[in-house]
């Protein structure tokens, strides 16, 4: 059958699914993904006595029904129930699966434009399946499918397929972790960008799934769910998405604004001048109230960090007693190491939180609602809570595109490493290259990766001071971008 293989790598990545519709993603292809992540992972991971049960949830792009539709025709093919619980958040999905304890797929392309999907798939509890840990296998088994076909149980072995509802179990295990009922009343402007924020904000923040009624004036912006996204990208990581709701949050006199992504399972932070809080600024503040809890309760903690977050991440929860982990970018890393680690908390720079008492999965909304207990806990702005996590300066993530990623790579090594131009400095290459100057003066540090899919070369720097940083970004980036044709003149 392998010599018929069709060839789905274009698509099926590392750490997901994601491909255009119908071109490259329509319900016979998920038939054949379904089938194949039952017989990867489902079956195999089935306990002796029990069915084979996968939960499925979908964003509110409109190919999704028809995409878990196939999907799920694929599981039941091989004999697997499928629980379909409709709409969802990613974290939504998560839940599901961490609950119910059985593996699940979420179908959804995140930020992407209105003409992809995509799925992400995961074991029971919401353990992630990625290239390393099943993708790849099911990518290679659903290409045999499709080269072929796809074998199916007797008809009455057959899986069924049925819908559950679960917005109000997802919110209530939500407020369960975070007690909001006594703080402040606060204003918070929330834009959902058209994505399943304003499906899960209502619920978890409001009253609409029937729980009591929070100390919270919210301010919907785009809760209408549209996968067109007709009023801007539903990706808060580009600064230009966030300017309605920097806008709204001054318009309206609030404490705090909240941008969520497509499938809202990322959270960002307005403070009430408009002004972004660092997403290594809010995992310095959750981190230490886990951190807080668990000391409360005699244990020890772990927290997790990617290594392009702030020095202040390990700094602050280090000085609290916390034992802290640096893993490499990418949410496959930190989940496999807040898992080893039995970590209570981790954190990314792109604004993924993951959360022990979350079945070590990234929720957005459950870090929204330590921030607003955070706040709402006491009396000042939010902008003067977020100064003491932002006491160094970043240059943030700067992309340069090169004809030679080693060889542009190769010019920073000799100038920082090779002759140490830049005084004593230690090296590491987790991710990428970093060289730090942190234990002298003056303080800065930057990270070096190359994009797994361009010739780019991300940078980020990192220094105790704007004059610092800048001229190490600056010198950095020139000789990355030293003889390069794309910078030929001093274009940028």
């Amino acid at each position: 059958m392998s010599a018929e293989r069709v060839d789905l790598s274009a698509f099926i990545k590392a750490y997901d699914v994601r491909g255009v519709v119908p071109d490259e993603l329509d319900a016979r292809v998920t038939r054949a993904i379904g089938a194949a992540f039952a017989d990867v992972v489902v079956i195999p991971e089935t306990p002796a006595g029990s069915r084979p049960t996968v939960v499925v949830g979908n964003d509110m792009r409109p190919s999704g029904p028809e995409l878990v539709a196939g999907f799920a025709d694929g599981l039941a093919g091989r004999g697997v129930d499928v629980v379909t619980i409709g709409l969802c958040s990613t974290d939504g999905l998560y839940f599901a699966s961490g609950s119910l304890g059985v593996p699940g797929a979420m179908f959804t392309a995140s930020h992407n434009p209105a003409r992809y999907n995509g799925i992400k798939l995961c074991r029971a509890g919401a353990r992630p399946v990625g290239q390393d840990t099943g993708l790849a296998a099911v990518r290679d088994l659903a290409g045999d499918y499709l080269g072929g076909e796809v074998p199916q149980v007797a008809d009455d072995e057959r899986g069924t397929v049925t819908g559950r509802e679960m917005l109000a179990d997802y919110a209530a295990f939500l407020r369960s972790l975070v007690d909001l009922s006594g703080i402040r009343p606060l204003k918070v402007v929330v834009d959902a960008g058209n994505g399943m924020g304003g499906y899960t904000a209502p619920a978890v923040l409001g009253t609409a799934a029937g729980l009591p009624e929070l100390p919270l004036d919210v301010v919907p912006l785009y809760f209408e769910l549209d996968g067109t996204f007709p009023n801007h990208e539903a990706n808060p990581l580009e600064p230009a998405n966030l300017v309605d709701l920097q806008k709204a949050v001054v318009e309206h006199g609030a404490d705090i604004g909240l941008a969520f992504d497509g499938d809202a399972d990322r959270c960002f932070v307005v403070d009430e001048q408009g002004e972004p809080v660092s997403p290594s600024a809010i995992t310095a503040l959750v981190g230490l109230r886990e951190v807080a809890r668990e000391q409360a309760a005699g244990r020890e903690s772990t927290v997790i960090h990617n290594l392009i977050t702030s020095q202040v991440v390990p700094d602050l929860l280090q000085a609290a007693g916390a034992r802290t982990v640096r893993t490499r970018v990418g949410h496959s890393f930190i989940k496999a190491q807040m898992a080893e680690h039995e970590a209570v908390f981790g954190g990314e720079h792109s604004a993924h939180y993951y959360f022990r008492d979350f079945f070590f999965a990234d929720t957005g909304m459950l870090a929204a609602l330590h921030v607003l207990a955070a706040l709402g806990g006491q009396p000042h702005p939010l902008s003067a809570l977020a100064d003491s996590y932002q006491p160094y300066v970043a240059s943030g993530e700067i992309n340069s595109r090169v004809v030679s990623v080693p060889d542009a790579r190769a010019r920073v090594v000799d100038a920082y490493v090779t002759r140490q131009g830049a005084g004593p400095v230690t090296v590491d290459e987790l991710d990428g290259l970093t060289v730090s100057h942190w234990d002298s003066h003056p303080r800065w540090w930057f990270n070096l990766r190359a994009s797994n899919t361009e010739p780019l070369l991300r940078l980020n720097v990192e220094a105790a001071d704007a004059d610092i940083m800048e001229k190490v970004r600056d010198d950095v980036l020139a000789l990355v971008r030293q003889g390069e044709p794309a910078y030929a003149g001093g274009a940028a």
